[in-house]
């Protein structure tokens, strides 16, 4: 079991946002959440990636448990994390940004040329200023600088927000590429129809800080399905 959160509780300066989530991520599986504005997805992701700290729960990791590590040990166990917003480092070029990827890893193991064919434009871009690139530019920027450390786990918040729809199904073969050849384990978090039937081998919807329904991959053939976890 590559993840396996369990009656996980947190939120922000005594305000309750997650209450008691539990889920299980097999390795090599892609794994969505999915659900309206405001019900935790960005804050499940941010306390498995131990930016926020937990009220009460666990978070295993390859059977250990990692829910008082900071996010840097995380990072160096072989977590790697999207930020929503891509959150791309302003006044360092592509190339300087993808070397703090490699710095959070603790693996010798990097992977320039395995990004570089993904996204050919960092390459061609390497010496420009991150925050000239456009937002789906950018987005490629922020897979690539997690994907550099050659992490077991990404974490993906929100992979086609601000990015134009016709890079958006790029974007999403990329990262199921990223999982067919390198075998990595993906946790994203996406309220785009499309981009969770195209990505995901399941799904989780979330609903006031609970995890309310999984969709195997026969219910994420269903729009009408998918779209009630969405609309408000």
């Amino acid at each position: 079991m590559t993840l396996e959160i369990s009656d996980l509780t947190a939120g922000y300066e005594g305000t309750p946002i997650l209450r008691g989530v539990n889920c299980r991520i097999t390795e090599g599986e892609v794994v969505g959440i999915m659900g309206k504005n405001g019900v935790g997805k960005t804050t499940l992701l941010k306390t498995v990636m131990g930016l926020l700290e937990s009220d009460s729960g666990s978070v295993q990791y390859y059977d250990e448990d990692i829910t008082d590590r900071s996010a840097d040990e995380r990072a160096g166990l072989g977590v790697g994390y999207v930020p929503q917003g891509r959150d791309v480092f302003p006044g360092l070029t592509v190339e300087e940004n993808l070397l703090i990827g490699e710095n959070v890893g603790s693996s010798d193991a990097t992977l320039y040329d395995r990004v570089y064919e993904y996204f050919p434009i960092l390459e061609e871009r390497a010496a420009q200023d991150a925050d000239t690139m456009s937002g789906g530019q950018q987005q490629m920027l922020a897979i690539g600088r997690a994907l550099v450390g050659d992490p077991d786990l990404l974490l993906v918040d929100e992979p086609s927000e601000g990015v134009q729809p016709s890079i958006v199904q790029s974007i999403t073969d990329d990262l199921a590429r990223i999982n067919e050849d390198l075998g990595t384990t993906i946790l994203f978090v996406e309220q785009n129809l499309s981009v969770i039937q195209n990505l995901a081998d399941r799904c989780y919807a979330m609903d006031t800080g609970r995890i309310v329904n999984e969709l195997d991959d026969t219910d994420l053939k269903d729009r009408e399905q998918l779209a009630a976890h969405l609309v408000v």
